[in-house]
């Protein structure tokens, strides 16, 4: 069984369902970010412009070249490349924040980053899925158009970003109320579709088990350490490389499975990379956060997290103030 001639799938209704919910993962981030967040970037927009580097260059750059190295398909390749060019996931500021990481960098980063997936995502996926002659067949064979992909993204991510953002900046006590059950609804909703969609496609997962989890657990791996690495070199303190770490290492995996199904038909090894890549991002993220935050204690007696969001947007710039020692 070939995984490049492989197609799952689901129902108009099945892909409606996928749609909804990706519009709430979207409305629960909007509902938890306030101007001061994107002031803060404009204050200080080192920590932002690294982290974009990060995510819009090096990590598909690295990808493209993974896919020479692992030995997956042509539809496998697709879908890393596809993954590496989503924007953050929203568990991302979770994750930074058991780890004792730089939160308010976190929702700003995640904030000003998926205005700018909106137009970067279609053209990212475009150019580096064209650079391989195999998946630019696959392309080809869908006939994708960046325009339409845009205008479908702008639906399903843009127009429930802009109602929360308005709803955060007009109703902050609303928003603050129902922006928990939003945000943990839309997510467990999203790891449900995930596993039913594994589930219900179980054989052909089987088939390539040990390949997919080899290749999105390697490819998981490089993006946790790209995300430090660029931290590190461009001088962040610990906190933040926390948070660069995590915004660059987890993917919108769910976001790429959307995609997968609206643009090219729930071809096989692209389905099965974002939909495994969901899964297994979560249970990466925890435990580096939960390694990371006890590594922290024993050595300073505290997780050095920031649970207050706003405390930290309305301090001085985390990334100049003095760092504990890294991790």
């Amino acid at each position: 069984m070939n995984p490049d001639d492989v197609v799952l799938n689901f129902t108009p209704a099945t892909l409606m369902i996928l749609n909804v919910v990706l519009g709430l993962l979207m409305l629960g981030i909007a509902l938890d970010v306030a101007p001061s967040d994107f002031k803060a970037v404009l204050r200080k927009p080192k920590p932002m412009i690294i982290a974009l580097i990060a995510q819009l260059l090096v990590l598909p750059a690295v990808t493209f070249g993974l896919t020479f190295l692992l030995p997956v398909t042509p539809s496998m390749a697709l879908g890393m490349i596809l993954v590496a060019c989503c924007p953050a996931g929203n568990i991302s500021q979770v994750l930074t924040h058991r780890a004792g990481g730089n939160v308010a960098l976190s929702v700003s980063m995640t904030a000003v980053g998926n205005l700018l997936y909106l137009f970067a995502m279609p053209l990212s996926i475009a150019f580096w899925g064209s650079l391989r002659d195999d998946t630019r067949v696959l392309l080809h064979v869908v006939a994708l158009n960046p325009a339409q992909m845009l205008l479908e993204i702008a639906l399903i991510i843009g127009v429930p970003f802009v109602v929360g953002l308005t709803v955060r900046a007009k109703l902050p006590t609303l928003a603050a109320r129902v922006q928990p059950f939003v945000r943990w609804i839309s997510l467990a909703a999203l790891l449900v579709f995930i596993v039913a969609a594994l589930a219900g496609n179980w054989q052909i997962f089987i088939a390539f088990l040990g390949v997919i989890v080899l290749a999105v657990a390697i490819h998981d791996a490089v993006a946790f350490a790209i995300g430090y690495t660029t931290a590190a070199v461009g001088g962040m303190g610990t906190r933040e490389r926390k948070a660069i770490t995590f915004e660059v290492g987890v993917r919108n995996a769910g976001l790429g499975l959307g995609i997968v199904f609206s643009f090219f038909g729930g071809l096989g090894g692209m389905a099965i990379v974002a939909g495994w890549w969901g899964i297994w991002d979560i249970i990466a993220g925890l435990v580096v956060a939960t390694l990371w935050a006890r590594g922290t204690k024993r050595r300073t007696g505290s997780v050095s997290g920031d649970a207050t969001r706003h405390a930290t947007a309305s301090a001085p710039d985390a990334a100049s103030s003095p760092a504990e020692p890294a991790t």
